[in-house]
């Protein structure tokens, strides 16, 4: 049997020029899900800071181009800090710095074409959005390391991909207790679907000797998954009435609620393409908090 790997090397991607195919393995945009969950949270904080029409949609179509140039950014930046590692695991030894595919000095040049127009759209931005933007940077270059230094790299991956929702949050005006709130709901929603997808590696983690809530949690992966799921239900519930959204919003979690649910009840720790779907099944989750708190503000 091949080992597990979530590199897609076929569809567009192998239409592409010799030459530039891998950059797009090397920014993973054969997967598109990592851009969609780098930028829900962001979403999630517009729609909730209810911003007239014209600037959220702004907003949204800005942060939606730079979720997917950063998250390009951060891949390149965790693959330059991981190449040597990937090497050793089984579904990322295909990965074009660990494969050879693209060069160290490649990927460096690689990674200021993905800054220079992610520097454009926040300079668009308030000051108070372009500070938080800037801090972003230093949890960008640091998730890599957590790994080697801890258990909980996935908590450091939510403090990471939850960083749109106080940033979107500013780029609309303000912060406040809703913003911290959403933060913090994204930040254990985040937890518990990284913990999904670290069980794909498992055990080459554990060979590796790199630390993951998968290694920690193991068989008890689930109880740690209705917990952090649980608790990201009852932060949205908070967020939103802190932010004075109507009924509607808390009606409509109940859909969130559900698939988050499903996720809990269905996972196998033991079935990396079951963790993968499951972790993949986030995006529509996302979209459905998105939808309770446009609800709860029409």
């Amino acid at each position: 049997m091949a080992p597990h790997t979530d590199i897609v090397t076929g569809g567009w991607v192998s239409r592409l020029p010799q030459a530039v195919a891998p950059f797009a393995l090397l920014a993973r945009l054969d997967r598109p899900i990592g851009a969609w969950l780098l930028f829900l949270p962001g979403l999630w904080s517009i729609l909730l800071a209810g911003a007239p029409a014209g600037p959220t949609v702004r907003l949204i179509a800005l942060f939606l181009l730079a979720a997917v140039l950063m998250r390009g950014a951060g891949c390149v930046v965790n693959d330059m800090w991981d190449r040597d590692l990937d090497r050793r695991v089984a579904r990322t030894i295909g990965r074009p710095l660990a494969s050879g595919a693209v060069s160290l000095r490649g990927a460096v040049l690689f990674l200021a074409a993905l800054c220079v127009p992610a520097l454009l759209i926040l300079l668009t931005l308030n000051p108070l959005a372009q500070a938080l933007g800037v801090a972003s940077l230093l949890l960008v270059a640091l998730y890599p390391l957590a790994k080697r230094v801890t258990w909980w790299p996935q908590l450091m991956l939510g403090f990471t991909f939850g960083w749109g929702a106080p940033m979107g949050y500013a780029a609309a005006g303000r912060l406040d207790g809703a913003a911290a709130a959403l933060y913090l709901a994204a930040i254990v929603w985040i937890l518990g679907y990284d913990t999904i997808y670290a069980h794909q590696d498992r055990e080459d983690d554990a060979l590796a000797g790199v630390g993951s809530t998968a290694l920690l949690w193991g068989a008890q992966s689930r109880p740690f998954l209705a917990v952090c799921y649980g608790a990201t239900v009852a932060l949205l519930a908070l967020a939103g009435g802190l932010a004075g959204l109507s009924w509607a919003c808390f009606a409509a979690l109940a859909l969130p609620a559900a698939l988050l649910a499903r996720q809990v009840v269905r996972l196998d720790i033991d079935d990396p393409g079951l963790c993968l779907r499951l972790f993949k099944a986030n995006r529509e989750v996302g979209l459905a908090v998105a939808l309770a708190i446009l609800l709860g503000r029409l």
